[in-house]
């Protein structure tokens, strides 16, 4: 049996992951491609308690450090539980948000830290060995507009990161640019200030150009 590709979507908050994930999982369905949408922190039992302690709160809640373990906790756990087995039946799998935004937000977002960024790369091997995303799809947008459009979501109480001030938000920009450029096969940025249709129409694009 063929493996299932591993897709993910990336961004800073209000980027439009959600809505595009939708409508990138449509897509996939209507081509008769079997998949399995998913999400970090996350996907699995044990990682979703994890998510709670780690989306809700005082910004202040956690140092970066422990922030670096949870979410390295919980990933193990979804990928055990969930990533690998699905990817083993040949189903591909699309995952809101994977390592890449324990780098940017933990390694780069309150500030350049090789230490963090060494930690980061350190944990991930540990719980993934060489194991990584077929294509990973960064959703670029100016911060103070991806902020103003995730603040304005109604009953959502998982915004911990939102609250975290603009240099915050810009270092996780420029730190998921970087992370891309360091990989260019890997990543599509996708300018995400456009139109929904326009910026799926891009998603599409650059899979059918990659995979």
């Amino acid at each position: 049996m063929t493996k299932g590709y591993f897709i993910t979507f990336e961004g800073g908050e209000g980027c439009g992951k959600s809505t595009q994930i939708k409508l990138f999982t449509e897509y996939l369905q209507k081509k008769g491609i079997p998949c399995l949408l998913t999400r970090e922190p996350g996907g699995s039992q044990g990682a979703e308690e994890i998510r709670a302690l780690l989306l809700k709160g005082d910004t202040s809640k956690w140092d970066k450090i422990t922030e670096i373990l949870l979410f390295s906790a919980a990933r193990r756990d979804h990928l055990v539980k969930k990533i690998w087995p699905a990817l083993e039946q040949g189903t591909t799998v699309i995952s809101d948000r994977f390592a890449d935004s324990t780098m940017a937000y933990q390694g780069y977002g309150y500030g350049i830290n090789e230490a963090s960024i060494q930690m980061v790369n350190d944990t991930y091997k540990m719980i993934a060995g060489n194991f990584e995303p077929d294509l990973t799809f960064i959703l670029d947008i100016a911060p103070e507009v991806g902020i103003n459009r995730s603040m304005a979501r109604s009953g959502n109480d998982e915004q911990r990161f939102e609250h975290m001030d603009l240099t915050f938000h810009h270092n996780l920009r420029n730190g998921f640019l970087k992370i891309a450029s360091q990989n260019p096969k890997r990543y599509a940025v996708i300018d995400a200030s456009g139109s929904i249709d326009q910026v799926h129409q891009d998603i599409i694009k650059q899979f059918e150009e990659r995979l």
